[in-house]
């Protein structure tokens, strides 16, 4: 589980396919080494990945198909700078939103507004369907940034946020530019409300205005 803040820009040293359609990374994750260790959590742009060697500051990950397939890992390059936030801890303060790590898909930037010192951006999702669990003021985690949802159109699959400078000058975000993809994580509370009001929806005991009541 982690929080959304980010806690670290790192470098992707390498990509290299493996057999059966995954992929390792070795990242360059700078002062998360120190309290890093074999098996631990690291959110890249968004997406948990397991620690499965670490020597020095640079760590490996492994990402099966499934990951490369759902999100952006798999077009980065060497190079590259990627979020980082490892898990978080019992005792850590939550200042962004329950962020699970697991990706729900990717959305294209489809227009920057930038003015003074404030900025908003505006996503188009590749999988419109995301656009129901997606509410004006809620959280979402764009590459892993937790962020407010300042609006959103359902129909159209799109929604936007507005970034303070720090947010601009701490994580890669203030680097994607129209037509730039991105990593998307809906929140998880709405995830569930909106599964539960399907199952239960037009079935016998299910949720009804009655019940409500």
């Amino acid at each position: 589980m982690f929080t959304g803040l980010i806690q670290h820009v790192g470098v992707l040293q390498s990509l290299a396919p493996q057999s059966g359609g995954g992929a390792r990374l070795s990242v360059e994750i700078g002062p998360l080494a120190r309290d890093a260790k074999t098996g631990d959590s690291i959110a890249i742009n968004g997406t948990c990945l397991t620690v499965v060697s670490l020597s020095g500051t640079q760590a490996a990950f492994d990402a099966v198909p499934e990951t490369l397939k759902r999100t952006t890992l798999g077009t980065l390059r060497a190079g590259d700078g990627v979020n980082l936030e490892p898990a978080m801890l019992p005792h850590t303060r939550l200042g962004g939103h329950f962020v699970q790590g697991h990706v729900d898909g990717t959305a294209t930037v489809a227009r920057t507004v930038e003015s003074g010192r404030w900025a908003e951006w505006h996503f188009t999702l590749d999988d419109p369907n995301l656009a129901e669990q997606i509410v004006e003021k809620g959280s979402i985690a764009i590459d892993g940034i937790s962020l407010t949802v300042a609006g959103c159109d359902a129909a159209a699959g799109t929604f936007w946020v507005a970034l303070i400078p720090e947010t601009l000058s701490r994580t890669m975000i203030g680097n994607r530019k129209m037509g730039a993809k991105v990593n998307i994580e809906t929140d998880i509370l709405g995830k569930y409300v909106l599964a539960t009001l399907k199952r239960t929806q037009g079935k016998a005991g299910g949720l009804t205005e009655e019940k409500l009541r």
